[in-house]
């Protein structure tokens, strides 16, 4: 009978997998160094893990789908809704709740995408 199963073995393998073997350096001048060191510090950080979390982030945002900061699509959905809100009431419509709740259904569903065409849009100019 064999010391460790097929069941083992496999999550052991996957359980190496997950630890940092690798190293990627770089070299910077000594104001960069304070100016990262600040950096590090206001986020309570080490370097390390900062200089980690700052590579993660950027292959995120580069490997895919596009994203905007929750602040933004938060931004957009409030213009989104004053928009389909205003309009109607400046113009002397009424606005039943049934009206207002499909609004907010549609805000919701959009706010990300139209921030990140916003984002995308800011990028290019």
């Amino acid at each position: 009978m064999p010391l460790l199963s097929d069941e083992a073995m496999a999550q052991t393998a996957e359980h190496r997998a997950s630890f940092r073997l690798t190293n990627v350096s770089s070299k910077l001048s000594r104001s960069e160094t304070e100016r990262f060191d600040a950096l590090a510090k206001r986020r309570g950080q080490q370097r390390g893990e900062l200089i980690r979390r700052l590579i993660l982030d950027e292959l995120s945002r580069d490997g895919g789908e596009p994203a905007a900061s929750a602040e933004l699509s938060e931004i957009v959905g409030l213009r989104l809704m004053l928009t389909n809100v205003l309009k109607p009431l400046a113009t002397g419509q009424k606005l039943t709740p049934e009206v207002f709740d499909g609004i907010m259904t549609e805000v919701k569903k959009r706010k990300r995408a139209v921030a990140v065409e916003a984002r995308q849009e800011a990028e290019r100019a």
